[in-house]
């Protein structure tokens, strides 16, 4: 596995991934501008199928299992998640005809299941939490000698998401968007960001990537700054797409060298930032997709360029 993540890698991958992933929206938000006193470019990946960014990634990893012979319809996968992830595996699953089980925790979004389980793959809950889940979904994959895809462990999982970032590059090279001076990304497993910033420093080297979690949520932060895996007992966050309590090695590999900082905001921190969005922008955003807005409040850049935010998932929670 490459670490960063070769851009070329990035660069070819968007051309596999089908059109209702591709293009999301792209904007200088006039409402969130006026707030922050700066550009905000607002790029939403919630507008296709799953509701999420994750139907690049899940879409090539699942090809690719495929392409290789690894996965059929006799043969399926395993995967756990909190729930987007597990539908965009679902909907790539069905495409090729394969056979998708995901594994979830007993406190996963129920909205999200039944999503999951629309796109016709089988929802097995076990566990308290998502990693948790992640463990009866490996002993499952062995038990029934399906193959376990892990999220942002696989590469393409991390390609799929830095092709999000090709499309803005070459929006702001068009002229059609201002440079990008910093990327607030929302860190769950960090496949997002390790794609994302690794496209970034290869096309905007000068922009800064900014990862954002929870504070009750901060494995892969403590982990980034440490330079090690740490794990946490427990996470406390109700917003599913970041409470990762194990770090991800891989993930954690790849985000190294492209990603300047992390940040920890507080929990109400994302209830506020999830409000304004959704007045802002006229969308839904789920608590993760809030994680970008919140964390350019609590850590603006030092000057006034443009920042990016970025709408991860459409799939909120329930209150």
């Amino acid at each position: 596995m490459p670490a960063p993540l070769d851009p070329k890698v990035i660069r070819a991958a968007r051309s596999r991934i089908p059109a209702e992933f591709r293009d999301g929206g792209q904007f200088v938000s006039d409402e969130l501008t006026a707030i922050a006193g700066r550009s905000v470019v607002v790029k939403v990946e919630s507008v296709n199928p799953i509701g999420s960014f994750k139907g690049r990634g899940a879409w090539l990893a699942v090809r690719d299992l495929v392409d290789r012979g690894v996965a059929s319809p006799e043969r399926g996968i395993v995967v756990a998640s909190t729930g987007n992830f597990g539908q965009a595996i679902a909907y790539a699953g069905r495409a090729a005809g394969v056979p998708i089980t995901v594994f979830a925790g007993l406190d996963a979004n129920p909205r999200k299941l039944a999503r999951i389980m629309r796109f016709s793959a089988a929802v097995r809950q076990a566990g308290h939490d998502f990693d948790a889940a992640r463990e009866f979904s490996a002993a499952f994959a062995t038990e029934t000698g399906q193959i376990l895809l892990v999220d942002s462990e696989d590469i393409w999982t991390a390609a799929g998401a830095g092709t999000l970032a090709v499309e803005l590059t070459e929006a702001i090279e068009r002229g059609e968007l201002p440079a990008v001076e910093t990327a607030y990304i929302p860190v769950g497993n960090g496949a997002l960001i390790a794609g994302v910033g690794a496209w970034m420093r290869h096309a905007s080297p000068t922009t800064l990537v900014i990862g954002v979690q929870s504070e009750e949520a901060p494995s892969m932060t403590l982990s980034w700054r440490a330079g090690r895996l740490i794990e946490t007992e427990t996470v406390n966050t109700r917003a599913g797409g970041i409470s990762t309590r194990v770090p991800v090695p891989g993930a954690l590999e790849m985000m190294n060298g492209v990603v300047d900082d992390m940040v920890l905001v507080p929990e109400r921190a994302l209830e506020q930032a999830q409000v304004v969005l959704q007045h802002a922008l006229g969308v839904t955003a789920e608590l993760a997709s809030a994680a970008s807005w919140a964390g350019f409040l609590a850590a603006p850049p030092p000057t006034d360029g443009a920042i990016l935010i970025l709408i991860t998932g459409s799939n909120a929670e329930e209150r």
